[in-house]
Parts: structure tokens; C-alpha cells; sequence
């Protein structure tokens, strides 16, 4: 397939939902770049930025230096996101409209990991945080319009259990390749440019192998940077389900993010292990999760389409906060494990229909701004965990601090629940959900 094809025919995709059905290779393919993406993110904040910011710091601030060596990346990236991803709806060129972004995006990527890499002081480390969040979504933004711009509505709960997969197996990959620097002499150079190169690596079979579907829209004349503006204009707030559901969102990635974000904390404090142990257990927690995420994506997928979306996530929330509950209590690793797997059986059911829920909900014209938006919710979770977990690692003394953070997280999973209530199901493209938004718009 030649990589320049841009767009497609009529035939294949309407104003609305895509019609053309695609085989299972080009769902796959649609979804791999999702694991290069988050192996960035599965090592730096899962493990190296952990493990290396007591080296810039001490001890005593670590909790809160980690929060506030991410702070700026995350306006960075909440910025960045929608507003290129709202750009890429009307960029017309021979690549397509998404796939200059990825291409410009992943090779920034492996630059500014080597500065992250070499870098001795904690001001230079945070500089190259922000600019891996710059270039981490000025690609992220464009590539998520890809679902709702080339899936049909009978695949999106297989297209969106095969994100979910790929998105926690790129977590679990990274966190693996950060766990080596501890075996490596607590040295983490090698396992911070391996991750870029893996990043690299899948935006490349991106490029060459995933068709271009839903023409650009036309910027009837407009600038560009109007365009930019478009996706910060309020009438996004007309989307009620849409803005409750990203909220959800946010309460449940920050449950998720309290393990993802503090796991080092949790195994150095909580459970007093020397940094061999921490290797091995993150390597057997991260192959269990491994399991349980893909034992659970598929079944949770299929359950979606058959009993709602809705219900597999409050299912997800319940599982969630059981399993944050264990690592409260757990005296000894190995149960520790066991609450880990709940919460993972939590991430891979609810991101397994959670892309889905979005998809069905969401313009799809405007589907890389709508998309991008959505990463508020992404973008914003790990940070939320750290900025109520890290001064708990402050505030407590020894293993409580982990331990609270984990309460929290299970906090934050009811939170998720209860914010999930208020979003209607029901696909945007179904002409009476189209009449009751066009009467609200008209009310409003």
C-alpha cells in the first residue's frame, strides 16, 4: 500500500460513521502505535522518573519534586493535543491529514529522550519532560482521530479492545525496560533511548501501512490559527455526555495512575525492598498484568456491545477499587499482586470499551479535536495521582504514605462511577440522538 494515499472514496466513509469494513491486520495496525506512545510513558513515569528523582533531590521531596517535574509537561500537553488534533481535521497533503503530525512528533520523541537520558540536573530533566510532552502529542493528537475516521460501527468495540490492549501492553513494555536500569547498576541511559526507538519504530509501520479515510474539512477560508482557536470554542460544552464522560475518565486514569505513578514508592517504603526485588517483583506484576489485560479486553468488549458500555465500566470501577483496597492492606508482596490484578482487570475492561463510549458519542467530522480534547482526561491523571499522592509520601512516615495514595486511588474509582451516571449511551449519528442535539443547540 502506498503510503501517500490520502484520502477515500465516498464509499468507504459518510458524513457519519465509516461504512467500509476492515480486515483484522488494519484494526491491529491501527492500534500498535498506541503501545510505542505509552512504552515512552510506561518507563519514565513508571519507573526511571521514580527511580532517578531522589538522586536530584533526597528523600524527604521526592513525592513532591516528582509532581512538580511533571506539572508543566502536563499543561503542555493539554494544550498541545486538541489543538493539533483540531488542526489535523483540515490539513490537506500527499501523507494525509494525520500522518504528518505522527511523523514530525515521533522523531522529536527519541531527540528529547536523549536529553532526558544525559541529564544531571533536575531543572535541564524537567526542560526535556516538557518537550517530550510537546512532541509526545503534537503526534498523539492527529493519530486518535483514526478510530472514528475508519471504523465502522459494527467493529469499533473489537477496534477499541485492541487500543486498550495495546495502550496497557505499551505501559507494561516501557515499565519492563525501565525495571533493567535497576539490574544495570540503577543506571537508566540504555532503557530511556530503547523506548524511544520502539516509539519510532511504530509510527513508521503507521505511516506505511494505515489508510487515510474522511476528507479534510474545509477551512472555508479561515487562518490557521482559527482554526487552532476552534478547538478551546465552548460550544463543546453542548456535549453533555461528552464532557461528563471525559470527566469519568480523568477519576478513573487518576485510580490507575496512583499504582502507575507511585508503584517504586509502594515496593521501596510499603514493602522495604532492595532495588534486585524491586526488579523482580515489577517484572512478575508486570507479567500478570499482562495476562489479566488480555484475558479480560476481548470478553470485556463483547460484554459492551451486548449489555451497554456503561455497565462494563461500573463493573470496572467496582473491580478497581477492590483491588486498590488490597494493596491498602497488603502486608506482603505477593498479595500485593493480587490487588494489582484486580485494578488491571479494572484497566483493560474499562479501556476496552472506554474508546468505544467516546467514538459512539463524539461529531465524527470533527473526530482529531473531540479525540484530542479527551486527553484533558489522559493527560491530566497521572499528574492528579501525584498531586494527591506525592504529598502523602510527604506527609506520612514510611510505607503509610504509599498506602494512603492507594486509598485514594480507590476514592478516585467511585469518583469515576458516580461521574460516568449523567452520559448517554446512545451513538451520535443515530438520527434521534442528532434531533435532541440539534434541539439543544437551538435552546441554547
Amino acid at each position: 500500500m502506498d503510503a501517500t494515499l490520502s484520502v477515500s472514496t465516498p464509499a468507504a466513509v459518510t458524513d457519519g460513521r465509516p461504512a467500509l469494513v476492515l480486515p483484522l491486520r488494519q484494526l491491529v495496525q491501527l492500534s500498535i502505535y498506541w503501545f510505542g506512545i505509552n512504552a515512552i510513558w510506561g518507563a519514565i513515569d513508571g519507573v526511571i522518573l521514580q527511580a532517578r528523582m531522589e538522586s536530584f533531590v533526597g528523600v524527604g521531596s521526592a513525592g513532591l519534586a516528582l509532581a512538580a517535574a511533571k506539572l508543566g509537561g502536563v499543561i503542555v500537553a493539554i494544550l498541545v493535543q486538541p489543538t493539533v488534533g483540531s488542526i489535523s481535521d483540515y490539513t490537506m497533503s500527499r501523507w494525509g491529514r494525520r500522518k504528518p503530525y505522527i511523523a514530525i512528533g515521533a522523531v522529536l520523541d527519541v531527540l528529547f529522550l536523549i536529553g532526558i537520558a544525559t541529564s544531571n540536573v533536575f531543572l535541564v530533566l524537567a526542560a526535556f519532560l516538557v518537550l517530550l510532552q510537546f512532541s509526545s502529542n503534537f503526534a498523539q493528537g492527529p493519530f486518535q482521530g483514526y478510530v472514528p475516521d475508519l471504523v465502522p460501527a459494527p467493529q469499533v468495540g473489537l477496534a477499541s479492545a485492541l487500543v486498550g490492549v495495546m495502550t496497557v501492553l505499551g505501559v507494561l513494555g516501557g515499565q519492563v525496560i525501565g525495571y533493567t536500569g535497576f539490574l544495570l547498576g540503577d543506571d537508566f541511559t540504555l532503557p530511556t533511548i530503547a523506548v524511544g526507538l520502539i516509539e519510532l519504530a511504530t509510527a513508521i509501520g503507521t505511516l506505511l501501512w494505515v489508510q487515510e479515510g474522511r476528507r479534510p474539512k474545509d477551512r472555508e477560508g479561515r487562518p490557521w490559527r482559527a482554526v487552532a482557536a476552534e478547538a478551546w470554542g465552548t460550544d463543546i460544552l453542548r456535549e453533555r455526555s461528552y464532557v461528563w464522560l471525559v470527566a469519568s475518565r480523568l477519576c478513573i486514569l487518576a485510580g490507575v495512575g496512583m499504582i502507575y505513578n507511585l508503584n517504586v514508592f509502594y515496593m521501596d517504603r510499603s514493602m522495604g525492598l532492595a532495588s534486585t526485588d524491586k526488579a523482580l517483583w515489577g517484572y512478575i506484576a508486570s507479567i500478570c498484568i499482562a495476562v489479566t489485560i488480555l484475558v479480560v479486553s476481548i470478553p470485556a468488549a463483547r460484554l459492551g456491545d451486548r449489555y451497554g458500555r456503561k455497565a462494563v465500566i461500573y463493573g470496572a470501577c467496582a473491580v478497581g477499587a477492590a483491588g486498590m483496597g488490597v494493596l491498602v492492606l497488603a502486608p506482603v508482596m505477593w498479595i500485593g499482586i493480587v490487588g494489582i490484578v484486580g485494578a488491571a482487570a479494572a484497566a483493560g475492561s474499562f479501556l476496552a470499551v472506554d474508546w468505544a463510549l467516546m467514538t459512539d458519542i463524539i461529531p465524527k467530522a470533527s473526530s482529531g479535536r473531540y479525540m484530542g480534547m479527551s486527553n484533558v482526561a489522559t493527560a491530566s491523571a497521572g499528574q492528579v495521582a501525584l498531586i494527591v499522592g506525592g504529598p502523602l509520601l510527604t506527609l506520612l512516615p514510611g510505607g503509610a504514605g504509599p498506602r494512603a495514595a492507594m486509598l485514594a486511588g480507590a476514592l478516585f474509582f467511585a469518583a469515576g462511577a458516580a461521574l460516568l451516571r449523567p452520559v448517554d449511551p446512545r451513538r451520535r449519528e443515530d438520527p434521534e440522538v442528532e434531533a435532541a442535539m440539534a434541539a439543544a443547540a437551538a435552546v441554547a
